[in-house]
């Protein structure tokens, strides 16, 4: 019997657009996301019931998808591209909802609590409407939340605990965000029109005592039931999320051993520009110690992000029409300070796809006034231009040309990262780290994202520390010696290393992606530039590569090598 919720005559780029249509009107985060003005007033059913129908949606999809790959047309090369991504990614979802990881989704980072506060900081606040719309969505925070905690008290009855570290982090980040105080809410909604302050007061408070609810059953409740459940993932599950995140299924032997391939090399380089900063120096951090108390600087909050909007609108200047050909409504990305409470590594916002709302850097300030230059010019190479600004917005800026779902809820997180990655170096290659303490921040951003490789997947399958590593050869992973490792090889402060070890725990095998994807990138361009010899364009294989929406690594490579 034919399936009703299949029509006919569709093909998959439309399939796709029928299903991010479908999943606004269920995901109000990720309508906002796409500037869907509707989604303002909302936020997303977190309980194991919501999570199930956004599941099912899925499977409809995968449905409709297999009746539009046999119809006329399908064999296009963007319907095959388009088909072969919705395909991969909802499988991946399927696979990670299915073995009720969305019960135990507690991280320091990304989460449902954490979608519910950020997305506030992309709601459009210009008018009254905009305003009324928020102190909809500020009241509809307790039961987004109250389904949010149905979904991991459901875990726990299935034994499906979050780790006890997560729990523990995320309960100190809700203390920040409602203090003791005015909390996060009230904050946020302070520069609202007048004619509704008493509204706008009135829901920030309940959505402060919906955060004050959540965190002492976290306290009280959920984090002594999983008391003593391991932190780290374990190898099978730690496979399931790696092909989410990075839309392969990996070797992951080979990508530990990479990963230590690329310490190995980045140390090298490390102490060779260490000596151009500060000759004989013991070490390359002692040399990064220097760059952060003596180095370069840029005074003041404000003073930093005027700074990195500078940083951003030079790079634009500079690459436009030599690297890269940009329209001009991609030219536009705005540098902000990020809320308090957020994580401590900076993050970008991608545009809508109208561009009403642009692409954003974000800054956590982690109360500092005072900024080393050495690591943010690289870190904005990244965030920003040409990192993930210029693929993000780019792909906003065709998505008319493949599909809604090509160019937004369908991104893999190691096509993107890896792209990041990629815009550092390639700015090390045009010359742009102009000073030997800009260089040695480089290396070191590069090596974090090489030591994430190690010790994402050593700590997660608790691999063997190799004989020829410097720390603690054939010794075992734990999360403690990861922060420890972390720590020697990096200019970050402590409170930067047990972040990020924490966000490790939390999102296993997404921190490898920077890494993978990277190496994926450099790969394609060498294959590309090989196979044309002579008239290869690098301005315009970066365009075709930045123009073909998302793509899983398995293929990234094959795409990007054959332009």
């Amino acid at each position: 019997m034919p399936d009703p919720t299949v029509p006919g005559g569709r093909l998959p780029r439309q399939v796709a657009d029928d299903h991010v249509d479908a999943l606004v009107a269920l995901d109000p985060v990720t309508g906002t996301y796409l500037g869907v003005a509707e989604s303002s007033g909302r936020l997303p059913d977190f309980s194991p019931a919501g999570l199930e129908e956004v599941a099912a949606l899925a499977r409809t999809t995968l449905r409709r998808l297999d009746a539009a790959e046999s119809a006329p047309g399908a064999d296009h090369v963007a319907e095959r591209r388009c088909a072969r991504l919705l395909r991969e990614r909802l499988t991946a979802e399927l696979a990670v909802h299915e073995a009720g990881e969305g019960l135990r989704r507690v991280s320091n980072l990304s989460s449902p609590l954490h979608e519910v506060r950020e997305v506030f900081t992309l709601t459009p606040a210009d008018t009254d409407e905009d305003w009324a719309a928020i102190a909809r969505r500020l009241r509809a925070v307790p039961e987004a939340l109250a389904g949010y905690r149905a979904s991991l008290d459901a875990g726990l009855r299935r034994k499906l605990p979050a780790g006890p570290r997560q729990v523990a982090t995320v309960i100190g980040q809700l203390g920040e965000w409602t203090g003791t105080g005015r909390g996060w809410f009230a904050e946020f909604t302070g520069p609202g029109p007048e004619r509704l302050r008493g509204e706008l007061d009135a829901a920030a408070a309940v959505a402060t005592g919906a955060l004050v609810e959540l965190r002492d059953w976290l306290r009280d409740t959920y984090a002594p039931a999983v008391e003593g459940a391991p932190d780290v993932v374990g190898r099978e599950r730690y496979g399931r999320l790696a092909r989410y995140y990075n839309g392969t299924d990996l070797d992951l032997d080979e990508a530990y051993a990479y990963g230590w391939a690329e310490f190995h090399r980045l140390l090298a380089e490390m102490r060779e520009a260490a000596e151009k900063v500060l000759p004989g120096t013991g070490t390359p951090w002692e040399a990064l110690a220097w760059c952060n108390r003596h180095g370069e600087v840029v005074e003041g909050v404000e003073e930093t992000r005027q700074w990195l909007q500078s940083l951003m609108d030079e790079a634009i200047a500079a690459l436009d029409g030599t690297h890269f050909e940009l329209a001009e409504r991609v030219r536009r990305v705005e540098s902000r300070i990020a809320p308090p409470g957020s994580a401590a590594a900076p993050y970008y916002t991608e545009p809508s796809l109208d561009f009403s709302r642009p692409g954003r850097t974000w800054l956590p300030t982690l109360g500092e006034t005072r900024f080393p230059v050495y690591d943010l010019v690289t870190t904005w190479y990244h965030e920003g231009v040409p990192g993930h600004h210029l693929q993000l917005a780019q792909w906003a800026h065709v998505a008319g040309s493949l599909s809604q779902y090509q160019t937004t809820v369908g991104i893999v997180h190691a096509n993107a990262e890896g792209w990041a990655l990629y815009a550092e170096r390639l700015m090390d290659e045009l010359g742009f780290l102009t000073t030997a303490e800009r260089r040695l921040g480089y290396l070191d951003a590069q090596m974090l994202r090489a030591i994430r490789v190690v010790i994402d997947i050593g700590m997660h399958l608790e691999l063997e520390i190799p004989a020829d590593s410097p720390f603690h050869p054939g010794g075992r992973w734990t999360p403690a010696l990861a922060q420890e490792f972390l720590a020697r090889h990096s200019s970050r402060p402590a409170d930067y290393v047990e972040s990020e070890v924490v966000r490790y725990l939390g999102m296993a095998g997404q921190a490898i992606g920077y890494k993978l994807g990277e190496r994926v990138w450099l790969t394609g361009r060498e294959a590309a530039r090989r196979r044309r010899g002579a008239d290869f364009d690098l301005k315009a294989w970066h365009m075709a590569a930045l123009s073909q929406g998302s793509l899983g690594l398995d293929d990234l490579l094959g795409e990007i090598s054959a332009l």
